[in-house]
């Protein structure tokens, strides 16, 4: 194997990981082909995945403002990388930050950590690794295949321990985002490369009809900043008159995404309802390292001074969705982020033309609930309700809390913009008739809202935006 290289010049660095990654899954690429036309290798063919190494002995203080960038102490950080051509912008600023802070170098070179033959040839034109059993040998026998052991979320989750004894120098380890990346794919339909950095989640598929319609006027519009509109199916088009065809089977959570040049864009992507999948879709989201999520969604007025179609904007969870409790106990605060609240905030009174006192006729900020049991209603109101008076909660859902949680967790800014679509403690229920009403008059304006939102956003430094509210005592030098 080649040898660790010091490197003071991030472009440098990110470029020598690119040759070492590119290395690593041609070799395995061939040595898979060979062995499927039958020229099977006498020994167990393995490559590495690449790595990036820093030591730093000194106890020097960095800028006070910083959230990231920067390690607390001495010692030896490390991180494996996979997909440097994907992730390269990050990494070059990742890189820049701490070589400009700490003034050492980072050092460059294989890993210990063996490169699984499925996600060497993910996103490649190479042969698909086929199922157990459809070889005439044993895969495992001959290369190395995904390790649970490493496709954990133990950094995220807490640990600070690598296997050879140093500290994590990023969130995850190569083959955790290279599991993503592949799950991305399964379920979204479009792959890694077009998602952008600002995220949008909502429950409904109306939602993507306007989105498709405000991509096709932003493509028309040459001053807009906007590249191409990407659906699911890998589908491109640069011009407003484009052609997208419907896929005859959409996938689980269908993503579309209005591109920008280094991911300065906005995805969308229609997670559905429920708390398991906000979970699935920010758990392989995250590893993309997005700047920004918001929740868009349609939500269960609590309030009977609440009319259909009203805003809620969400200062505060009540956490009953339960599918982070292993990971992020409940009585764990998530913290609502001032620049994430101040964007939404603007961005309703830009569309809606209200401001000051009059933005109360129609949004109200306050805590949302957010439920496992769709049809919590039928279940005896005793109980529930007594718990939503008592948490002072304004709005419930299925996906809110998950979403702002899972940001927390993974330290994406996170926020939550509701639209009142139903209020059942007030008898009005959510109905065929009363529900086309609503989605025709409300959805194009919420939508809006919260693309306004993220191009406030998108104005923020990333350094600024992202709070030290999501940092913990003791985090990797990465974001």
């Amino acid at each position: 194997m080649p040898a660790p290289e010091a490197f003071m010049n991030a472009e440098a660095a990110v470029a020598r990981l690119k040759e070492l990654y590119s290395d690593a899954t041609g070799f395995l690429a061939k040595a898979f082909a060979d062995a499927v036309a039958g020229k099977r290798p006498a020994s167990r063919m393995r490559a590495y995945y690449p790595e990036i190494r820093m030591t730093t002995t000194s106890y020097t203080r960095v800028d006070s403002r910083l959230s990231f960038g920067y390690v607390a102490e001495p010692g030896t950080y490390v991180a494996t990388i996979t997909r440097p051509e994907l992730l390269g912008h990050y990494l070059l600023q990742q890189i820049e930050l701490l070589i400009q802070n700490h003034g050492v170098p980072v050092w460059i070179g294989p890993s210990s950590t063996p490169m699984p033959l499925h996600f060497a040839l993910a996103g490649t034109a190479d042969p698909v690794v086929p199922q157990e059993g459809a070889l005439t040998f044993a895969l495992r026998d001959l290369f190395d295949v995904p390790d649970l052991v490493t496709t954990s979320d133990d950094i995220v989750n807490g640990s600070r321990v690598m296997p050879d004894g140093a500290a994590p120098l990023g969130p995850f380890t190569a083959q955790r985002i290279d599991y993503s990346l592949a799950r991305l794919t399964h379920y979204t339909a479009t792959d890694p490369d077009h998602f952008q950095n600002h995220v949008l989640f909502t429950n409904y598929q109306f939602y993507i009809d306007e989105f498709e319609d405000y991509a096709r006027k932003m493509l028309a519009d040459p001053e807009s900043g906007y590249t191409s509109f990407v659906a699911p199916g890998q589908q491109e088009i640069t011009t407003a008159d484009g052609v997208i065809t419907p896929l005859p089977r959409l996938p689980q959570m269908p993503a579309y995404h209005l591109k920008r040049p280094n991911g300065q864009g906005i995805t969308l992507v229609n997670i559905g309802v429920g708390p398991s999948n906000a979970k699935t879709a920010t758990d392989h989201i995250a590893v993309l390292r997005p700047h920004a999520w918001l929740m868009v969604g349609h939500c269960a007025g609590l309030r009977n001074s609440q009319n259909l179609g009203d805003f809620v904007l969400a200062h505060a969870y009540l956490r009953e969705d339960h599918v982070l409790d292993a990971d992020l106990p409940a009585w764990v605060p998530i913290p609502a982020l001032a620049e994430i609240q101040v964007a939404l905030e603007e961005a309703v009174e830009e569309v809606t033309k209200l401001e000051g006192y009059e933005l109360k006729r129609i949004m109200r900020t306050g805590t949302v609930a957010t439920i496992d049991n769709r049809n919590w209603e039928l279940r005896d109101q005793s109980g529930p309700v007594h718990r939503l008076s008592l948490s002072r909660a304004i709005a419930l859902d299925m996906e809110s809390a998950t979403i702002a949680a899972n940001g927390f967790r993974f330290r994406v800014p996170y926020g939550t913009l509701l639209c009142v679509s139903d209020k059942p403690l007030h008898g009005e229920l959510k109905l065929p008739g009363m529900a086309s009403d609503f989605y025709r008059t409300q959805v194009a304006r919420h939508l809006l809202i919260g693309i306004r939102a993220m191009e406030r956003l998108r104005a923020i430094p990333i350094e600024r935006m992202h709070s030290r509210k999501l940092r913990s005592f003791d985090e990797t030098a990465f974001l």
